[in-house]
């Protein structure tokens, strides 16, 4: 693969990085302001689509959409994307400025790869526009979904409608009042074979019989304004045309919208972790302790040293999933996603807890990202699969490689 960024990749790189610093930066403060002041629980800060607008009319606007898809977006490969998501990477939030931020992205996908012309029209487009925001409903308390096909959620055809009972949890957005619409994930036949028990469907937000149970805290974070839920689905009727792609399909479109998500969420904790690192350096070289600065201390200069190559390392693997999945697809790319997927949340925690621990307190404060960001790589080893999962299923067929091959 060539590791060199075209002159397009270049420009928008510039772009996203400029808007990044003349817009998103300087509204971090006020962002945290409003979101942790009780009386804004769920209401979406008025600077968030105040810069999606600004972003939209600079063209800075689904960028994720892969190029087979460029009558939705500019159409860019995963290689060329992976820059830009890691710049916006840097801010917690920056990334729904640009409408690339989960779940919406996946749920694009979904659409966009497996919808029907009417559902694309419904659905995907306001999507696209950035008006409504979507949920994906796979996880569920009572079962461990690191192996989808635990799903117990029913979905039972009745004539012209389906009806759906279960409970799901972490719901990302589900909370969020731009939400409409959950996909969920539940089994229309517990009798058929393993991998096509079970179907997606789409639920509007406001049917008769969905109920918020509870939103659920990450480190004692609600996330407002969208959150994690928990749902009850309680005989919930849709029309028959709200299946995608037909019965049978969940699991392969679960698999086909989790890889990409997968190397998203990387891709942005690269630029999450070089943030914490590029703080790191200037807190160091502004302190001066026992007589010298921070950044003269060898044991500093270590931690940094560690950080970066760890950073570029997993930069560097980040670029060659994305490569592979551009050319082969999601299918061949799978080691390389769950390598990745092993490797970026782990690394960005780590250099995220070096610069938490070269600001002393304040790396422990709101004054400073850095917290956030560490909670967000810990947070991702869960997300779209635990390690263990990834782990071993890399193991299994990195055996079964080595073993074919005598």
């Amino acid at each position: 693969m060539d590791f060199e960024y075209s002159d397009k990749v270049k420009e928008l790189m510039a772009r996203v990085d400029g808007f990044m610093q003349e817009h998103i930066f300087p509204a971090e403060a006020a962002f945290d302001e409003f979101v942790e002041d009780p009386a804004n629980l769920w209401v979406v800060p008025p600077l968030i689509e105040e810069l999606k607008q600004k972003a939209k009319e600079q063209g800075l606007w689904n960028l994720f959409l892969p190029k087979e898809y460029e009558e939705f977006s500019p159409g860019l490969t995963n290689l060329e994307y992976a820059p830009l998501a890691e710049l916006m990477g840097r801010n917690e939030w920056a990334s729904e400025i640009f409408n690339c931020s989960a779940p919406d992205t996946g749920n694009m996908e979904v659409f966009a790869r497996y919808g029907t012309p009417e559902q694309k029209e419904k659905w995907l487009k306001p999507l696209l526009a950035g008006d409504i925001r979507s949920a994906f409903l796979m996880t569920e308390p009572q079962n461990a979904c690191s192996d989808a096909t635990n799903v117990e959620c029913s979905i039972v055809r009745d004539g012209d409608e389906y009806v759906i009972n279960g409970r799901k949890w972490w719901s990302s957005a589900v909370y969020d009042p731009r939400c409409e619409i959950f996909l969920v994930m539940g089994k229309t036949d517990p009798t058929a074979a393993k991998y096509i028990q079970q179907s997606t469907i789409v639920i509007p937000k406001n049917t008769p019989g969905v109920r918020l149970v509870r939103p659920l805290k990450v480190f004692n974070a609600l996330h407002s304004p969208g959150g994690h839920g928990e749902v009850a689905l309680e005989n919930v009727r849709v029309p028959v045309s709200n299946i995608i792609l037909g019965e049978g399909r969940g699991f392969e479109i679960a698999q086909g919208r989790l890889g990409p998500g997968r190397i998203h969420h990387c891709m942005r904790l690269i630029g999450a972790a070089q943030r914490c690192l590029d703080l790191m350096c200037k807190r160091v070289d502004s302190r001066v302790a026992f007589g010298k600065k921070l950044s003269e201390q060898g044991s500093i200069r270590q931690e940094v040293a560690k950080s970066r190559c760890e950073i570029e390392q997993a930069r560097l693997l980040t670029l060659s999933t994305a490569d592979k999945l551009d050319k082969f697809g999601n299918k061949e790319a799978k080691d390389l996603i769950a390598m990745i997927k092993i490797v970026a949340p782990r690394m960005c925690q780590e250099v995220a807890d070096r610069a938490m621990q070269a600001h002393g307190g304040m790396g422990l404060s709101q004054d400073t990202p850095i917290a956030n960001l560490f909670a967000y790589a810990r947070f991702v080893r869960m997300a779209d699969g635990p390690d263990e999962v990834h782990m071993a299923q890399l193991g299994k067929t990195t055996i079964k490689a080595a073993v074919e091959e005598g």
